[in-house]
């Protein structure tokens, strides 16, 4: 049962379209037109809507900006309905509003439900709502990476439980292996680090530098080497402030202010502001006879001692030796603490250093560990791997049967990569040294055996572009049933098939709208025959601007239509009667109206 489906899209200047509405059904759609009328750009709008890349150059010439919008029925309860309403998209009557704009300069914006999100959200949309299938598709499925791909999804949790177990011992095995080669591969630069620091460790130990004793030392050096000056300047200052013993009659500062004080303390009585004065000049003469106290002390304790100044210097020295070879020049902090801090860093990574030995024992008990682990995880891999493969194979081939290849045989080959010599993460699977890589130790490998008595060979060498087309529909039909996507948009995937495997395809297609949306750009009349809906592409010439519309056909446009494809004669008796023989056809193996 169909639990979303994509009922419209508008497209507006986008490559060669200029304004257009397409309009889906439920079931099967069907989208034909001529060449170059724009076909691709069907696909193109909805990979957009799906977050794919954004390009200017998808802009129509002329025109500022290309708009696809598309409007999508999702149950409330779907995981995309709950991812969108997650990112504060609102649901309009159950359906889920999605729009893409690229400026003509290629900026990209996307809106999901009126709330503006980033490209990525709308890929994460299309994952559980779309599935895009076109030639590039086709080609894609020739590599190994992507047959194994689709062996996995087919298997599900069965493969998906180990291989997630296994990604992750695989993840932390190529740490471990990284870390260990880093640590033996530099054992010499690591010896000679560690000797450095030590001796610098050391060094600094020997002079025990404290916090902010150099500036300290320079303050001493520079009272030791002008100590008869700042002892003679402190002495005339006393002087000036006390007086001189020995000049009884001389004047002084304190002497000075001692009168001021005694003449205003006479007359402090008749004007409170007199005796705010006095009581200040009283403070004055205390903090003058206080300096005078503190000068005579000064220059009493001033010691020029040759011996001590030297010892000074010599300790500075040792300092500024420490400070050129270890002091970070860029850090605000002094420089005898910025030694300091060189010595706390570097005591750390010298113990670093030191148990490296310790860690590489360790990490090479944790690498057997590991290694036997991943041996059992890749094995366990593999087998999960093979039992699936043989339940794919004949889900495909049964598929294939249905599709006008009644004796064809899909094989999967699930094989191990030998190891190459001295590779260190090769395991031992059945008595064989072979290869891991982070999906696991096997290689995946379609082939196809288009008849009986024919070898089973590789899709990509066995296979012509029609059979090719044949084995990737197959091959999404079975994906269907075991994990089913709501639409399915198929990009011309019957390139290289005609006649009898047309018609073959046509009722396929057909069956797989019974339980989801189908939506397939044709070129074919016998697949196009059997949609409910079909859309026309059509392209008109206007001065020098073309402009390309989309409109549904049916009954007799739908028969010309049908005799276009066929003749290239709309009006063609004889291109009609094929027509309405397709349609009749159709509507007789698709149980469809014709």
């Amino acid at each position: 049962m169909v639990v979303s489906v994509l009922e419209e899209m508008r497209i507006k200047g986008l490559g060669v379209i200029d304004d257009a509405v397409v309009e889906l059904s439920s079931g099967f759609t069907a989208v034909t037109g001529e060449t170059g009328a724009g076909k691709t750009m069907v696909v193109t709008s909805l990979g957009l809507l799906l977050g794919g890349r954004a390009d200017a150059g998808y802009v129509r010439v002329g025109a500022q900006a290309a708009v696809v919008e598309g409007r999508v029925t999702v149950d409330a309860d779907a995981p995309a309905a709950r991812r969108a309403e997650e990112a504060g998209a609102e649901l309009d009557d159950g359906a889920l509003l999605v729009s893409r704009t690229i400026s003509a300069e290629g900026r990209s914006r996307a809106h999901v439900g009126g709330r503006s999100v980033p490209a990525g959200l709308l890929a994460e949309l299309g994952e559980e709502l779309i599935a895009v299938h076109g030639q590039t598709d086709q080609q894609g499925l020739l590599r190994p990476a992507r047959q194994r791909q689709a062996l996995d999804r087919y298997a599900g949790e069965a493969v998906a439980r180990p291989l997630a177990a296994y990604q992750e011992t695989y993840r932390r095995l190529r740490e471990v292996g990284a870390t260990l080669a880093e640590l033996t591969t530099r054992a010499r630069e690591r010896a000679q680090e560690a000797d450095l620091l030590r001796f610098g460790i050391d060094e600094i130990a020997a002079a025990d530098p404290r916090p902010g004793e150099d500036a300290e030392l320079t303050a001493e050096a520079g009272r030791l080497g002008h100590a008869e000056a700042l002892a003679s300047a402190a002495a005339a200052a006393h002087t000036a402030l006390a007086g001189d013993p020995a000049d009884p009659g001389g004047l002084d500062a304190g002497t000075l202010v001692a009168g001021a004080h005694r003449v205003l303390q006479g007359v402090r009585d008749h004007d409170p502001a007199v005796a705010q004065l006095a009581d200040r000049l009283g403070e004055v003469g205390i903090l003058l006879a206080d300096v005078a106290q503190d000068l005579a002390g000064y220059a009493d304790g001033l010691d020029a001692d040759p011996l001590r100044l030297a010892a000074v210097e010599e300790r500075r020295a040792v300092l500024a030796h420490l400070v050129r070879k270890y002091a970070d020049p860029t850090a605000s902090e002094d420089g005898t603490q910025s030694v300091l801090t060189w010595a706390e860093h570097g005591a750390a990574r010298l113990a670093e250093l030191d148990g490296d030995d310790d860690r590489i024992g360790e990490l090479t008990a944790e690498r057997d560990v590991l290694h036997a682990r991943i041996t059992e995880q890749a094995r366990e891999l593999s087998q999960a791997r093979t039992e699936a493969a043989k339940r794919f194979a004949d889900a495909v081939t049964e598929e294939l049967t249905q599709l006008a290849m009644p004796h064809a045989r899909i094989q999967v080959a699930v094989r191990q990569q030998e190891a190459a010599a001295g590779d260190d993460e090769a395991v031992e699977l059945d008595g064989r040294a072979v290869a891991l890589g982070p999906h696991g130790a096997d290689d995946v490998e379609l082939l196809l055996a288009p008849h009986p008595g024919a070898p089973a060979r590789p899709i990509a060498k066995g296979a012509s572009g029609g059979e090719l087309s044949r084995v990737m529909l197959a091959v999404e039909v079975v994906f269907a049933d075991a994990a089913p996507v709501p639409t399915y948009l198929f990009d011309e995937v019957d390139a290289g098939v005609g006649g009898k495997a047309a018609v073959e395809i046509g009722r396929r297609l057909a069956k797989l709208a019974d339980s989801a949306q189908v939506v397939v750009v044709t070129h074919l009349p016998q697949v196009a025959a059997f949609a409910d809906r079909h859309l026309v592409v059509e392209k008109t010439s206007d001065g020098s601007v073309t402009r390309s519309g989309v409109r549904s056909v049916h009954g007799e446009g739908r028969v010309r239509e049908l005799s276009r494809m066929l003749a290239g004669q709309e009006d063609s008796e004889l291109a009609r009667a094929h027509a309405e023989e397709l349609l009749a056809t159709a509507a007789r193996l698709g149980h469809r109206e014709p």
